[in-house]
Formats: structure tokens, sequence, C-alpha cells
């Protein structure tokens, strides 16, 4: 297992069998939030077998990842994940930008 000693917000866990398909990522500093929002868009990528979190302990601030996949390695799967999770964060926050704009453009009128 790796140190949690480096500051370090993702480590990737050793494991005895070194397969790219096969990986436990640990995002320190994150929680259910960040763990269910990334399961469910991994899952959606129809190379990804397996994809789960948990929370080994509440008094621990970490999430363990885990990703298997037929073919890409779960490194890719899991920079895909983060990226669509990038992309969809950026355009819900466009979108409550856009109407807080127009709710405050609306009250101005009256």
């Amino acid at each position: 297992m790796t140190s949690f000693t480096d500051s370090r917000r993702l480590v990737v866990v050793r494991e005895e069998e070194q397969n790219d398909r096969m990986k436990t990522f640990i995002f320190k500093g994150e929680g259910h939030t960040l763990g269910n929002a990334l399961r469910t868009l991994i899952l959606k990528n129809p190379d990804v077998v397996f994809c789960g979190y948990t929370i080994p302990h509440p008094s621990e601030n970490k999430l363990h990842l885990r990703i298997e996949t037929k073919e890409m390695s779960a490194v890719d799967a899991l920079r895909d994940g983060l990226e669509q999770l990038q992309s969809l964060s950026d355009h819900v926050l466009e979108t409550f930008e856009a109407a807080v704009a127009d709710y405050k453009s609306k009250q101005m009128d009256t």
C-alpha cells in the first residue's frame, strides 16, 4: 500500500498484479459527492466492467475508487470520467449563471 505522508491528492494503489485494466485510486480529501458522480459517469463507458467506490472509515478523509475495464487502461477510464465530470460541471455553472443573469434583468425591468 502507498504511504500517505506526501501531499498528493490522488494515489494509485500498488497491487500484487500489475494489470493496467484493474486499478484502485485513492483520492485524499474527497468523499461521496465526487465518488458517486465519478462512478456514475465512468460506468457509462461500454469498456468499463466494474467501477465502485468506498469511504473506508468516516474518520479518514479518503475515497477509494476501483475501476476494471475490458481493453482500455483504468487510468484512461478515470481520465475520461474526470473530463466528462468537468464538462458537466462547466455546463451546470454556465446554465446557472445565465438563469441568474436573466432573473436579475427581469427584476430591473419591473
